[in-house]
């Protein structure tokens, strides 16, 4: 599994808290996709703009690589009981282990221990394996396409908690290019895009470039350690073909990612000159301020939760204190916060 060796740092967590009033989280989406707010910032002059989303082509240039993470969102939140005794369970489906086997968070899970059964309205399940951070291993009565085909069926989209509106804006929590089946949550920047505002930043001479890392623990996991250091990043799967690497190597002018789970991979498989090498696997990197970026020049990222690792990177790309003054700026200006607010480019 890649990982990074880790910057020296005193950052603890809370470090990276600020205050967030709780009607800004945004709890459904925009009618329009690229109607959102998008706030400019810029690193050199550590100054702020505020436009629209779909003023992105403004910011953009010939000879620059868009570089989208084409993961898809899957059903994964299942609602079965156990055999034996009838307990409802909430099951999380975090990523597939094998054909018909799947890494998942069960609640209440203290008491499903391996041999235990649970069905799922006429599909079973047995707890085969429990992990050292409490993840139950479940492997299915089914397999392949057949168990996708169920989990359409049973599933529900895993909303974040902090989205009460429900079930009724499940097709809104994907991207218009989501392709690869696999994710736990969405990857959430790219959400922003239309079909049409791709087509004309193509026609810019800007490439768009897909890559993929299935969204699981290690991106929405929460921290909780004191020291930011003392995190463990889980492994989340990534590929980047040989064809997107060609293309990114080969651009005249800057890479911008797509959300941080684009950046992650990209900053997974450079080499210390920013050159890309095409690969598959598991990342568990780990990016927080006293990194240094070796290949991403440009970043799309939505407003992300306090004490997150998604704010530590977003905070290692400009500096924790611009970036918390960004966020204040936010707030004062009352831009929509989390998976269906509004967005920013950091350049």
């Amino acid at each position: 599994m890649i990982k990074n060796k880790l910057p020296d740092t005193d950052l603890t967590t809370k470090d990276f808290y600020y205050d967030l009033p709780p009607e800004l989280i945004a709890q459904s989406p925009l009618e329009e996709r690229d109607s959102s707010r998008l706030m400019i910032i810029d690193r050199g002059t550590e100054t702020f703009a505020h436009r629209i989303f779909k003023d992105i082509i403004e910011y953009l240039h010939e000879g620059d690589v868009l570089v989208i993470n084409d993961s898809k969102v899957i059903p994964a939140r299942l609602f079965g009981v156990k055999e034996e005794t009838g307990t409802k369970l909430e099951v999380l489906l975090l990523r597939q282990r094998g054909v018909d086997i799947w890494e998942t968070i069960i609640r209440p899970g203290k008491r499903t221990k391996p041999g235990t059964v649970i069905e799922f309205g006429g599909v079973k399940a047995e707890v085969i394996k429990i992990t050292d951070d409490g993840n139950r291993y479940l492997k299915f009565n089914k397999s392949g396409i057949e168990l996708y085909n169920v989990f359409e069926t049973i599933g529900n989209v895993p909303l974040p908690p902090y989205i009460t509106s429900g079930e009724r804006f499940k097709e809104r929590y994907q991207t218009v290019y989501a392709k690869q089946e696999g994710s736990a949550a969405a990857p959430t920047a790219g959400l922003h895009f239309t079909v049409e505002l791709m087509e004309k930043i193509k026609n810019m001479g800007v490439k768009i470039v897909p890559v993929m890392l299935h969204v699981g623990l290690g991106t929405f996991r929460p921290v909780k350690a004191e020291k930011i250091s003392e995190h463990i990043m889980h492994g989340e799967y990534f590929e980047l073909s040989g064809e997107s690497a060609k293309i990114i190597n080969n651009r005249t002018g800057r890479l911008i990612a797509v959300g941080t789970t684009s950046c992650r991979v990209i900053e997974s498989v450079a080499d210390e000159n920013g050159r890309i090498t095409p690969a598959y696997g598991d990342t568990g990197i780990f990016i927080y301020p006293g990194y240094k970026f070796k290949a991403v020049d440009a970043l799309i990222t939505n407003f992300h939760l306090p004490e997150s690792t998604l704010l530590m990177l977003v905070s290692a790309f400009s500096s924790r204190e611009l970036i918390l003054k960004a966020y204040e700026e936010a707030v004062k200006e009352k831009y929509r916060f989390f998976s269906f607010g509004d967005a920013m480019l950091i350049q």
